[in-house]
């Protein structure tokens, strides 16, 4: 995804990827909503299948050395993001000032991707509580968010081992 477009190409073809993934999302609420207008439960399910389609592109099979297939892709944190823009625009300027703290200060890719999907489950719990949007909103950010979780797997491993690698300054520093 993203994340690793930048290490391998740098910060300017990495937020062309970011736009490209986001409107994977965004693209899907949309045409949900052109084509089955009214029905919250494709609205939802339409960015799940763009998370799952991204985590596990069919443009990324290969065979293992054990003959295995492994079929590989992003985490889902921009999809996501771009699921909840597609379900409630102004989400865009919540998740943008959580994710470039994440980002920047606590500087690490996974937890920037996690804390994308729990942002977009408080951000519509609160809606729903405030009946300004339906709960199936919450529940499309809690089952991205067990996507994204699920696809970070190894980075939280790492995480927790202390080896995950950094993306801000802060934690280039403390790798060194």
């Amino acid at each position: 995804g993203t994340t690793n477009t930048m290490r391998a190409s740098g910060y300017p073809v990495a937020v062309l990827t970011l736009i490209f993934d986001v409107s994977k999302g965004f693209l899907a609420v949309w045409l949900a909503k052109m084509l089955v207008p009214g029905n919250v439960w494709i609205e939802i399910f339409a960015p799940l299948a763009a998370i799952i389609g991204h985590n596990y592109s069919i443009f990324l099979v290969e065979k293992t050395e054990n003959g295995k297939i492994h079929v590989g892709g992003g985490a889902g944190g921009a999809p996501a993001f771009g699921g909840s823009l597609g379900l409630w625009l102004p989400s865009f300027w919540y998740l943008l000032i959580i994710a470039l703290i994440a980002f920047f200060v606590i500087g690490y890719a996974s937890v920037t991707t996690m804390s994308i999907g729990f942002s977009i489950m408080i951000i519509f719990a609160l809606r729903a509580w405030m009946n300004l949007s339906p709960w199936s909103y919450f529940i499309y950010g809690l089952l991205a968010e067990i996507l994204l979780i699920w696809a970070l797997r190894p980075n939280i491993q790492r995480l927790l081992d202390g080896n995950e690698r950094g993306v801000s300054w802060r934690t280039y520093k403390k790798q060194k």
